[in-house]
């Protein structure tokens, strides 16, 4: 299984926050929000994802439902249960940040 917290800090200007206690870790790029996940032995990672990609990803695989806790139109929940085909959860990640760099003004991305 990937280990999400060392895959998300890799990614190009990622900060590893905890704006809602020291139980979730959250990464942003930018300043915005593209992961959140337990802090130690996360079951489960919140990633952002393209409305039309949502709908898909909760109805092909039995470990992404919508988003807890989050829009459940942009953001998906991720069961870390190593049941996804090996490199979507890798590819969700990415996506989820690209999202997020995508829409920072050209002085803010990394």
């Amino acid at each position: 299984m990937t280990d999400v917290h060392a895959f998300c800090a890799a990614l190009p200007g990622a900060v590893l926050t905890f704006p809602f206690g020291e139980d979730t870790a959250v990464y942003k790029v930018g300043g915005k929000i593209f992961a959140l996940t337990g802090a130690d032995e996360p079951t489960s990672i919140n990633l952002k994802a393209e409305p039309p990609d949502v709908t898909g990803l909760v109805e092909t695989y039995d470990a992404i439902e919508r988003g807890f806790h989050m829009s459940k139109k942009h953001w998906v929940t991720v069961q870390l249960d190593d049941s996804l085909p090996p490199g979507l959860l890798e590819e969700l990640i990415e996506d989820s940040y690209d999202l997020i760099v995508d829409k920072l003004p050209a002085r803010d991305r990394p």
